[in-house]
């Protein structure tokens, strides 16, 4: 088990979560997690404890991108973030998130949100051009992933439970 922490720009913690590490390949960590209490989210509107979370982090890429199932097992949704790359500490993997999401329908149809919280937080917070520049590039990619239907927006490129890796 590890722990997932996700804080903003500033330092602040925004949240964290416990996860098992299904794989870790190269700068590719897989994990899965499991909503313990139910949740109201803006926009995944109410997510079910029990729902599990498939969790790709790359340490090398401004983006993550979490597969949500229903208990059942169902596809439920895709949900992608736009972050600066994560650190991992041997038990903790944390990143700074930049606001950008991307929800990501089962029919892969997607749309881009929270653009204008990343506009707002870029002056509140001083994001330098570098850090403005990398987000674009990994909504682009993120976008070009979706489109391509390129792993991981594809059930066989989902890891096993079989697969689990101790770190």
């Amino acid at each position: 088990m590890i722990t997932v922490r996700v804080h903003k720009y500033d330092g602040s913690e925004h949240r964290s979560w416990n996860a098992k590490v299904l794989r870790r390949e190269g700068s590719l960590f897989v994990l899965d997690a499991t909503f313990d209490k139910e949740i109201k989210h803006d926009l995944l509107g109410t997510i079910a404890s029990g729902t599990k979370s498939i969790e790709y982090y790359w340490l090398d890429r401004w983006y993550n991108i979490f597969r949500f199932a229903a208990p059942t097992g169902e596809l439920r949704s895709y949900y992608c973030n736009v972050n600066v790359p994560p650190a991992f500490d041997g038990h903790v993997l944390s990143y700074v998130d930049l606001d950008i999401d991307i929800l990501v329908e089962p029919d892969l149809s997607y749309r881009v949100v929270d653009l204008e919280d990343f506009e707002q937080n870029t002056q509140r917070f001083g994001y330098t051009e570098s850090i403005q520049t990398n987000a674009m590039q990994g909504l682009e990619r993120l976008v070009e992933l979706i489109e391509a239907r390129a792993f991981p927006f594809t059930d066989f490129g989902l890891p096993r439970n079989d697969e689990s890796v101790s770190v």
